[in-house]
């Protein structure tokens, strides 16, 4: 029962919260609109082949591999294997692709030993059918005979101790590759991390403008979260709201980034005192935050948006608050303007830190990340949460062009009223085409305010 009573009730079109209902479709303006999956299926796989025909030629030999080999199994996918079969693939029993480069002139080989319908990105390698008749070779056999036949001279397995993406190759299979290309071409193995990390970050023009979709997508949603339309003060949760955010992106057909979090920021003492400690309903004067986000096809978004809850006869959030979101948007400022091709993400969180203190951000805080296929993609971290220094690994990556990000930070002050410091964390996308960086879908340059 408490199940359903927590989503959508079909026939009357509402989300029950708390024991009450508000509209499931409560918009400002509503937002964009969504491909039907079709659609969507038919977009990704454009995509997909226009990235394996542009970028992974360059990316390969940038890392010196001439051969990558890409192995997983069913219901355990690498996830950069994910990146580079259609949408929604069937992948049966265990996978294997092989990309070969051939030279400038006749490019990247694309082979598939498995029995994966890749429908045209890959050509078939292996003969499945044969060897189901007991009539041809296993799929060990034709993946070692794939080797030998292009001789190759560096090999790129799926193995790294950087980036998480990098490391999805199993023992067992990694022991199986190895006996089925013999010591020979075992020795030419190498880490793919390298080209893992090119990969994952670069999007093409066609990929920030869906990912500029979904983050237009999360940030209506969370317009809508943050308003009368679908607050009832005194009796709607931050535990609600999380649940309306999650119901939103359902309803949509998309699936969220991750958990999503909505939370009382804030609550002046004399408020603490009248309601409770305990209590955990949305009063006025209450200080909203959310980190949200939605997977959009293969793209995320993820933001943090601040609220607030007016008092009867105030037309805006206390003055206190509005300067420290202020003093967070230059902190943004600063954040975007240190933004350059080749440097590493503990160089920019340093020039970042260095210039916010000179010019007196109010507790400046950093712990950005790159965006993208995955929630943290494998491109530069820029800062922690709990730490404000280099980052060896993560934070020695490069950043390049062509990459998304957000601005995730924060900047905690003084604010007398409660007699408190009082912390504001904001989190927007942006990208990054090797000159400049912009928003995707804006930024939050004052509180929503709920009435």
């Amino acid at each position: 029962m408490l199940k359903k009573a927590l989503f959508v009730l079909a026939v009357a079109g509402l989300v029950v919260m708390a024991g009450r209902a508000i509209p499931a479709a409560a918009q400002h303006g509503g937002p964009p609109s969504v491909l039907s999956v079709r659609q969507q299926a038919a977009l990704v796989h454009r995509i997909t082949a226009k990235r394996l025909d542009t970028l992974l030629p360059r990316m390969m030999r940038e890392t010196g591999l001439d051969m990558w080999i890409l192995s997983c199994n069913e219901d355990n996918l690498d996830p950069i294997f994910e990146t580079m079969v259609p949408l929604g693939n069937w992948n049966p029993i265990t996978q294997v692709l092989v990309l070969f480069d051939r030279g400038p002139e006749k490019g990247v080989e694309r082979l598939n030993v498995s029995r994966t319908d890749t429908q045209g990105l890959f050509k078939n390698a292996w003969d499945a059918a044969a060897f189901d008749q007991k009539k041809g070779e296993s799929q060990w056999q034709a993946l070692g005979r794939v080797v030998r036949e292009r001789d190759p001279k560096r090999i790129g397995l799926n193995e790294g101790e950087v980036q998480w993406a990098a490391g999805a190759l199993t023992s067992v299979l990694k022991r199986r590759i190895v006996e089925a290309v013999g010591p020979k071409y075992a020795a030419r193995f190498a880490s793919a991390e390298p080209l893992v990390t090119l990969w994952a970050e670069t999007l093409l023009d066609e990929e920030v403008e869906y990912m500029e979709r979904a983050a237009a997508l999360s940030r209506s949603i969370i317009a809508d979260m943050f308003s009368a339309k679908v607050v009832s003060v005194g009796q709607t949760t931050a535990d609600d709201l999380r649940w309306y955010y999650w119901q939103r992106v359902h309803d949509l057909g998309l699936r969220v980034s991750f958990s999503p979090f909505v939370s009382i920021r804030g609550r002046s003492p004399k408020d603490v005192e009248k309601w409770g400690k305990d209590d955990k309903f949305v009063r006025p004067g209450d200080v909203l935050h959310c980190d949200v986000g939605l997977k959009y096809m293969r793209w995320n978004s993820d933001h943090q948006e601040m609220a607030y809850v007016l008092r009867p006869g105030e037309t805006d959030a206390p003055e206190t608050l509005e300067k420290l979101l202020a003093e967070a948007n230059r902190l943004q400022d600063i954040y975007v303007g240190e933004f350059k091709t080749g440097l590493t993400g503990n160089e920019i969180l340093g020039n970042v830190l260095k210039k916010a203190r000179e010019l007196r951000i109010p507790g400046p805080r950093v712990y950005s990340h790159s965006l993208g296929y995955f929630l943290h993609e494998p491109g530069p971290l820029i800062g922690l949460p709990w730490e404000q220094v280099d980052n060896p690994g993560r934070g020695d990556v490069k950043l390049v062009p062509m990459s998304a990000f957000v601005v995730e930070l924060s900047v905690t002050g003084p604010m007398p009223e409660w007699g408190v410091d009082f912390r504001v964390p904001l989190e927007q996308d942006i990208v990054f085409d090797g000159e400049r960086t912009h928003y995707l879908a804006g930024r939050q340059t004052a509180f929503h305010l709920i009435r």
